[in-house]
Order: C-alpha cells, then sequence, then structure tokens
C-alpha cells in the first residue's frame, strides 16, 4: 500500500463542498471507487506524458478544442495546466490525472482522469468533470480498505468541505528547488512565526548559499535571506516545521493607531471606483459589522474564483474589480480594497491551508486570507472558500479553521536588503532574483499530520 500516493490522490479531488445553491450541480455517474494505491512502475513523468498526449489528440480531432459532454451541451475546451503536483500512479496499469481546461465561454473546469496502460501506451478510461470555477461537484472519501469512493455533497461533512475544527497539529515542509542561476543571485521567503493562534519549532533549514534571517519593518515578519551564485543551481532550499495551529474565530482588537490599515498598498489603493462600489453596497445600512458582512457578500456574489486569464494571483483589486475573477488574493484584495474605502481597517495574511480529510502529502500552493475590525474586535474572514462552499458562508465569516498555517501578513514587505523591485507584493512563495531580474523557483509544499484534529459532524 503507497500511502503517499493516495495522499497526492486525494489531494487532487480535495473533498469539496456544493455551489451556490443558485447554480445546478452536474448529475454525475457513479463509478467503481479508485482502486487502492500500490507501487507501480510508471512515474509521474510519464503519466503528465499521456494525459498531455490524450489532451492534444483529441483537440486536434475537435479542431482545436477538448470536447467534452457536460449538462446536457459539449464543452469546447482549451488546455490551461495538467496538476503535475497531483499525478498519481495507481498501479502498474492504473494512473490517475488531472486537468485544467478553460470553456469558450470563460468557464474553468477541472476534470479527473483514470488511464490505463503502461508508460508510451496509456489510454484514457474515465473523464468526469469535478470542478467549475473552483468549485466541486462531489468529494472523495477513504474507506476502511483505503480505497477511496466519491461522496455525494448532500452528505458531506466540515472535514470534507476544508475545515477542521478545534486545534491541529501537523510538520510542515517548505521546498524550493533554484533554477538555473546564470548569475550571482539572491533570494527571500518566509519564515512562519508563533502568535496567539500557532506554534511554529523550526526543526531544520537546509539551504544553499549564506543565509540570514532579517526583519519585514512593515509588518514585522521574519523573512530568510540567501546569497546565492551559479554553483547553487538546481539546489533545494527545505525548511520543516512543526505547528500547532488552533482555529481562529473574533478577537480582541488593540485600539486602531491613526489609519492604521486603513492606508492604500500599491495593488489595493485608493479609488473612486472602490468608494461608489462601498456606498452603493452599504446604502442604508448600519454597523461595521452589518457593513462588512454585506461587502462579504458582494465579493461572493460578484468574483468568480479563475486562475486564467492574465494577471491574476497579484492581488490586484484594481483588475480584480474590472475582471470580476482571480484566486484568494484577488478575492481579498478586493474585499481589503472595499473594506477601507469604507472606513473599516482590513488586513491581509497568506499561508497554506492543510488537508482536511487526510493525514499527509501534498498541498496546492498557497492559500491567503483576511480579516476586518469591528466592534473592537478582529474579524476573520475566507471569501474564496466561502465562494466554492455556500454551506460554510456562514462559518467563514467570523472563522478560520485550525487546518492552516500563516507564513507572513501584510503587503509590500519592506526588508533590508530588499529586491530591486522594491517592497514584496506579498511573501508565500520565495522571491528570487538573478542579476537583478526576478526568477521563478519550483515550489512544493507537503505535510505530515502529527495529532488528530477534530473531523466535522455531518451536515443536515
Amino acid at each position: 500500500m503507497n500511502r503517499l500516493t493516495l495522499a497526492l490522490l486525494v489531494a487532487l479531488v480535495s473533498l469539496s463542498g456544493c455551489g451556490r445553491e443558485r447554480r445546478e450541480a452536474a448529475s454525475l455517474p457513479a463509478p467503481s471507487p479508485p482502486p487502492s494505491a500500490s507501487k507501480g512502475t510508471v512515474v509521474t513523468a510519464e503519466i503528465q506524458a499521456g494525459i498531455e498526449k490524450h489532451v492534444e489528440a483529441e483537440v486536434t480531432r475537435g479542431g482545436g478544442y477538448f470536447s467534452l459532454p457536460f449538462e446536457g451541451k459539449t464543452l469546447r475546451l482549451k488546455l490551461v495546466r495538467v496538476h503535475t503536483e497531483y499525478l498519481a500512479s495507481l498501479g502498474p496499469r492504473r494512473q490517475f490525472a488531472c486537468v485544467d481546461l478553460a470553456d469558450v465561454g470563460g468557464d474553468v473546469f477541472d476534470v479527473d482522469f483514470f488511464l490505463d496502460g503502461g508508460a508510451g501506451d496509456m489510454t484514457v478510461s474515465e473523464t468526469t468533470v469535478h470542478k467549475r470555477n473552483g468549485q466541486p461537484f462531489y468529494a472523495w472519501e477513504q474507506k476502511e480498505d483505503e480505497s477511496w469512493q466519491r461522496v455525494a455533497i448532500t452528505e458531506a461533512t466540515d472535514a470534507h468541505l476544508g475545515v477542521r475544527k478545534g486545534t491541529d497539529e501537523f510538520e510542515f515542509v517548505y521546498r524550493a528547488t533554484l533554477p538555473e542561476l546564470t548569475a550571482p543571485a539572491r533570494l527571500w521567503a518566509p519564515l512562519p512565526a508563533t502568535d496567539a493562534y500557532q506554534t511554529v519549532k523550526t526543526l531544520s533549514i537546509r539551504a544553499p548559499g549564506t543565509q540570514r534571517t532579517l526583519k519585514d519593518r512593515a509588518h514585522g515578519n521574519d523573512v530568510l535571506f540567501l546569497e546565492l551564485e551559479p554553483a547553487d543551481s538546481g539546489k533545494t532550499l527545505e525548511m520543516r516545521f512543526a505547528v500547532t495551529r488552533k482555529e481562529k474565530s473574533a478577537y480582541a482588537a488593540d485600539p486602531p493607531r491613526g489609519r492604521e490599515f486603513l492606508e492604500p498598498e500599491r495593488l489595493v489603493p485608493e479609488s473612486e471606483n472602490f468608494a461608489k462600489i462601498a456606498g452603493e453596497v452599504l446604502a442604508g445600512k448600519r454597523g461595521d459589522l452589518v457593513r462588512a458582512r454585506a461587502l462579504y457578500d458582494h465579493v461572493i456574489d460578484r468574483m468568480r474564483y479563475m486562475k486564467f486569464g492574465e494577471g491574476w494571483g497579484k492581488g490586484d483589486a484594481v483588475r480584480a474589480c474590472s475582471a470580476a475573477s482571480g484566486n484568494c488574493t484577488d478575492f481579498h484584495s478586493y474585499f481589503i480594497a472595499l473594506a477601507r474605502a469604507a472606513g473599516i481597517p482590513a488586513r491581509f495574511a497568506i499561508g497554506a491551508s492543510i488537508p482536511s480529510e487526510r493525514n499527509d502529502g501534498g498541498i496546492d500552493g498557497y492559500h491567503c486570507w483576511a480579516e476586518f475590525r469591528a466592534e473592537g474586535k478582529w474579524w476573520p474572514v475566507d471569501i474564496s472558500e466561502a465562494d466554492k462552499y455556500t454551506a460554510l458562508s456562514t462559518y467563514y465569516f467570523g472563522h478560520h479553521p485550525a487546518n492552516r498555517l500563516e507564513l507572513s501578513r501584510g503587503r509590500d514587505l519592506v526588508v533590508e536588503p530588499g529586491p530591486s523591485s522594491g517592497p514584496i507584493n506579498f511573501l508565500a512563495y520565495p522571491v528570487l532574483e538573478v542579476a537583478g531580474a526576478e526568477k521563478k523557483a519550483k515550489i512544493e509544499f507537503t505535510f505530515v499530520r502529527t495529532g488528530p484534529g477534530t473531523a466535522g459532524s455531518p451536515r443536515t
């Protein structure tokens, strides 16, 4: 039994909640449960080649589009990306893959594929739409025999929807593999800190080059700083942390200092348009808690969760407002811009969401969230998750679950020495500069749960 492979599989199909009630969920067939994974001869690069070959062949057959029947019509799709971090070998001749495909109508679909065969001769035996614009149509659950079966959304628990309550404990591994360095380089990476809701113990830091810790003057974050040489090309930064995290609800706030958390940031500017939108949304509403909820609901109604197109993922509030789509950084930047325009202090944090339904494996990149100040308290919100899981929209207005890790907080981080481009927009993935030009490292987050956590109860 290959536990890691199973973990990779379920990470891909992260247990889901329903879309908003006004959106009709797809009626999906009930396939056989995925078989328990076992050690096979096919590696992930070969699975990637197999699924890309299939998509390419279908695009050629479809006159430039991947055609897929769905909800009584045929989608015409273009490839966005293969989820390489979750490719899984379920056995010597059984593989699993997931692909993001964009429809001509603008929606992005997450499609699950099962493939049969070995390296070089794989054929797709099952194709199912799992998500539309980040909103899942079904969930997966591990059975006692360690095989997996689909779960109807109506039977989903809070854990299926990504929430562990109470306390969670886990070891978190942060890896960044360097690209080719053609000249001296510098790297900045987050060092998560202990606070009232998370206790972080650094187990190890293995890093190339020379290292030291910097302090972010704007928000107090600790930042790992590496000075690198071309000889460090291909080397890996690996940091391991033991984390105990508590579920967060509204908590007492220090008295505000002037316009603290009302001031603009580079990508969350003051704007007449934000003031106009906030004014329209909040007309006739009294009290900052009521007003903040109205803005929260407005962002859910207006925005689509979609990692597609130009400019998403930067937390550019102006772009988010005009495109009405993006990921968690875009959702929360737009909310923060509106809240500040309405005189409600709001702030940003970024880290990782730890899968709730399994105990080890990969993590699908960073996640971010926000807090606003009202009635003498800071109120946690997670609007992109509330958009995905309507059943939890009330929970995410005032709560963050225990299964997450904050890597840094705030925008426009200022360190010395800092990047040539100026203050750091936000810090989850490392910032890497080679001869002053920004480059990307290959990022991998993994975890192992070391405490039981608290699973949710079935929803009614």
